[in-house]
C-alpha cells in the first residue's frame, strides 16, 4: 500500500521556531527509521505455502475445469497447468481477494487458453462425470449420479460462456457475487443478470428433459 504523506508549506524566517543555545536536546530522540511502516498499519500479508493451496483446493480446481466444459481426457492436464500458473503467481499473492476467487481467475484464463488452442470443438462434447466418485456408492448409486452429470452437462451446453460460468461459481461452488464479480472481472449487477438467465436456461431446460 502506497504511504501516505502529509505536504507542509516553508515556514518564512518570521515563523520559524527560535531555540536557545542553552536548550537541552530531547531526553528521548526519535529511533524511528524511514522505511518503518505508520502506525496502525495492516501487517503485510504473507503468501500461502503452494503445498497448503493445493492440497486445500484441488478439488475446487478440478470441478471447475471439468464442469467448464473440458473433455474429461484433457481435464488433469489442464488442472496442472493451473497449478502451475499458481506456483509461479502465488509469491505475488497479496490477498486482496478470497483465494478462491484468485484461483478462479486462474482456472478462467487457462481454460480459455485452452479452449482457443483446441480449437472450434463445441464445449460440452463429452460427458460431465465425476471420475474421482465415492467407491462407496453402490452400481444404482454410480447410475444416478452418472445421469445426473449427463443431465447437468447437457443443461450447462445450452448456456452462452459468461452465463455458464456465473452459474458454476454460484450454484456449485457457492461463491458469493462479489467474488464472482471479481473473478470475472464484471460488476455485481452484471453478475446477478447473467445469473437470472442461466438459471431460467437450466428450469427451462430441466422441465424439456422431464417431458420427454
Amino acid at each position: 500500500m502506497a504511504s501516505r504523506f502529509t505536504i507542509f508549506g516553508k515556514r518564512t524566517e518570521a515563523e520559524r521556531p527560535t531555540t536557545r543555545d542553552d536548550e537541552a536536546p530531547p531526553l528521548y530522540p526519535s529511533t524511528k527509521m524511514a522505511d518503518e511502516p505508520p502506525l496502525g498499519a495492516a501487517p503485510p500479508v504473507r503468501p500461502p505455502r503452494f503445498d497448503e493451496v493445493y492440497d486445500a483446493h484441488f478439488a475446487f480446481v478440478w470441478r471447475n475445469v471439468l464442469n467448464r466444459g473440458v473433455p474429461s481426457s484433457a481435464v488433469d492436464d489442464v488442472v496442472q497447468e493451473v497449478f502451475v500458473v499458481v506456483h509461479r503467481k502465488l509469491p505475488g499473492f497479496e490477498g486482496r481477494s478470497s483465494l478462491r476467487t484468485w484461483l478462479a481467475g486462474i482456472v478462467r484464463r487457462v481454460v480459455a487458453d485452452h479452449v482457443r488452442k483446441r480449437g472450434n470443438a463445441p464445449v460440452g462434447d463429452e460427458p460431465l462425470e465425476n471420475e474421482s466418485a465415492s467407491e462407496a456408492r453402490g452400481p444404482a448409486e454410480e447410475l444416478d449420479a452418472k445421469a445426473a452429470a449427463r443431465v447437468l452437462d447437457q443443461l450447462l451446453a445450452q448456456m452462452p460462456e459468461a452465463q455458464r460460468e456465473v452459474f458454476i461459481l454460484h450454484e456449485i461452488e457457492q461463491m458469493t457475487g462479489r467474488e464472482i464479480a471479481e473473478s470475472v472481472g464484471a460488476n455485481e449487477n452484471t453478475v446477478h443478470t447473467r445469473l437470472r438467465a442461466a438459471r431460467r436456461i437450466f428450469e427451462e431446460g430441466l422441465a424439456r428433459l422431464r417431458a420427454e
